[in-house]
């Protein structure tokens, strides 16, 4: 006999910074389509056509056929998050797409090396505009639009400082962000974590690069995006949740 009991509805997970296949954002997305989430993925095709790794826009086409032989639903949005008015609508866009959302994934970045003395002006805000307000804003609106079960939020972060110095100043701003939503947010039900992943190679090292994080890796291999997504989404599972206002380093004891 056929069973007609209903089928439990799937939570939604806003993710960034999801636009490429080798990226860490494809690896969490990979990783909550397995464990039953709908995703939404929202990436910038623009700023990795400026990186060394360039841009493949059949990155997305693949992404999303690979999450839904999964079982997922998924939509994929372009979110120039230098844009002020950006965040606000890519969640509203977000949310009209696929309903509420029970969980939020900043996995974007703008990272750009210079130090004290070569940073521009202009590259010192762009940085800040990207990493640090756009985070701010899309936690704000995430928080907005919860509902009675609250979600889970969790950014990626760094430990860089010297020679990258407007990401690693940044990231530094997005950690104290987090860790105030974490304390501001819970009474709404929803959990705010830091995740540093360590070195992890998505197509941005050079032999150099990978050769002297590999020597200081205990592990003896450099981290994947496969590593991240595990922590990244016990964070987001009922399990994590009481995880909260907390950076995390899940980096194979890179740091140690």
């Amino acid at each position: 006999m056929e069973s007609t009991a209903p089928v439990p509805a799937r939570n939604v997970a806003l993710v960034t910074g999801a636009g490429r296949l080798a990226g860490i954002g494809a690896g969490i997305a990979r990783q909550l389509a397995a464990d039953g989430w709908d995703l939404v993925l929202a990436g910038w095709r623009e700023y990795d056509g400026r990186m060394p790794w360039g841009s493949d826009p059949e990155d997305e086409v693949r992404l999303t056929a690979e999450l839904e032989a999964i079982g997922a639903q998924v939509h994929v949005l372009s979110a120039d998050l230098q844009d002020p008015a950006v965040p606000e609508r890519l969640v509203a866009e977000a949310v009209e797409l696929a309903g509420p959302l029970h969980g939020l994934v900043l996995s974007h970045a703008e990272s750009v090396d210079s130090g004290i003395l070569d940073t521009s002006l202009e590259s010192f805000e762009r940085h800040f505009a990207v990493n640090t307000r756009a985070s701010w804003q899309l936690i704000a609106a995430f928080a907005r639009q919860a509902t009675d079960d609250g979600g889970a939020i969790v950014a990626l972060t760094s430990d860089h400082t010297a020679f990258n110095l407007p990401y690693g100043a940044s990231k530094g701003a997005l950690d104290r962000i987090v860790i105030a939503a974490a304390r501001e947010l819970g009474p709404l039900g929803i959990s705010a974590n830091v995740l540093n992943p360590g070195p992890v190679d998505t197509g941005w090292m050079s032999d150099e690069v990978r050769e002297s994080g590999t020597a200081r890796q205990p592990t003896g291999r450099l981290g994947t995006p496969a590593d991240v997504a595990g922590t990244v989404a016990f964070l987001l599972s009922p399990a994590g949740r009481w995880v909260s206002g907390q950076l995390i380093k899940a980096d194979g004891g890179f740091s140690a």
